[in-house]
C-alpha cells in the first residue's frame, strides 16, 4: 500500500512513509536490474543455436565506392548479438541505478533514526540534492548502533552485521579504485584489485538489506513517540469528556 498516512497524521507516520518510499524505489531498481540480467543471459550466443540462413543486401543505384558492394547478412545472428549488446547496456545501467537507490534508502533510513534519537520530529527524510541532475545523494549510514545495543534491541546484532557488510563492500570499492588509479599496477595488485572489485559488486544488495534492517530499527525508535502521542490523545479525550459532563451538569 502507498501513501498510508493521511495529511493530518502525526509526523512519525509521515516519516515512516518517507523511508518506505525510498525502500520501494530501491526495490523497483532491484527488480529492473534482475530482469535486465536475466534478459542478457538469455541472449547469450553461447546458449543459443543460431540459424545460419543468409540474406543479401543489395545497395541502391546511388551508392558509391565500397558501398556499391552487396552485403551478406545472417539475420538471426545479428539480432542475437544486437540484443546481447542492448541487454548488457541495460544491465549495467539498471545496476548502477539500483546501487544508487539502495544507498539512498540505507542512508535515508539511518538519517531518520538519528533525527528521532536527537529529539527531532521530521515528517520526511532530508538528504543532500545533486546540483546537476537533482538526484538525492546518499549520506551517512550511521544508525546509532550504540543506542540499540544499550537499549538491548533484539535485532542489534543483525543491524551491526548488515552495517559491517555494507561498509566492507564500500571499502573494497574504494580500495579497488585506489589501485586502478596507480601509474603502475603489479601482477599481485591486479589480482587484489579484481578480488576487491568482486566484493564491491555486492554494495547494492548490501545497502538494500541494511536499509530494510534500519527501517525496522526506526520502528523501534518510534515506539516512544507513538506512545506519547496516544497518551496525549487519551488525555485530550478525557478532558473533552469532562468538559462535556460539566456543561451538561450546568444545563440541569
Amino acid at each position: 500500500m502507498y501513501n498510508l498516512a493521511p495529511a493530518g497524521a502525526p509526523w512519525f507516520e509521515h516519516l515512516a512513509d518517507s523511508v518506505r518510499a525510498l525502500g520501494e524505489a530501491a526495490r523497483e531498481w532491484q527488480l529492473a536490474a534482475s530482469h535486465a540480467s536475466l534478459a542478457h543471459a538469455q541472449a547469450d550466443v553461447q546458449r543459443r543455436i543460431l540459424h545460419e540462413g543468409k540474406a543479401t543486401g543489395q545497395p541502391s543505384p546511388e551508392a558509391a565506392g565500397w558501398k556499391k558492394t552487396p552485403a551478406q547478412r545472417r539475420p538471426h545472428s545479428e539480432a542475437v548479438f544486437g540484443l546481447q549488446r542492448l541487454y548488457l547496456d541495460l544491465e549495467l545501467e539498471t545496476r548502477r541505478w539500483y546501487e544508487w537507490a539502495a544507498l539512498v534508502f540505507a542512508s535515508g533510513a539511518a538519517w531518520a533514526v538519528r533525527e528521532v534519537n536527537t529529539g527531532a520530529q521530521p515528517s520526511r527524510v532530508v538528504l543532500e540534492l545533486d546540483d546537476e541532475d537533482r538526484r538525492l545523494l546518499p549520506g551517512s549510514f550511521d544508525a546509532h548502533l550504540a543506542f540499540f545495543q544499550a537499549e538491548r534491541y533484539s535485532k542489534a546484532r543483525k543491524l551491526e552485521a548488515a552495517y559491517t557488510r555494507l561498509t566492507g563492500c564500500l571499502g573494497a570499492g574504494d580500495a579497488a579504485d585506489a589501485i586502478a588509479e596507480q601509474d603502475y599496477i603489479a601482477d599481485h595488485e591486479a589480482s587484489e584489485m579484481h578480488d576487491l572489485a568482486t566484493v564491491a559488486e555486492g554494495a547494492a544488495d548490501a545497502a538494500y538489506a541494511y536499509g530494510l534492517v534500519v527501517e525496522e530499527a526506526l520502528g523501534f525508535v518510534l515506539l516512544k513517540p507513538r506512545a506519547e502521542h496516544r497518551r496525549r490523545r487519551a488525555e485530550q479525550r478525557a478532558a473533552q469528556s469532562s468538559d462535556a459532563g460539566t456543561a451538561a451538569g450546568g444545563e440541569e
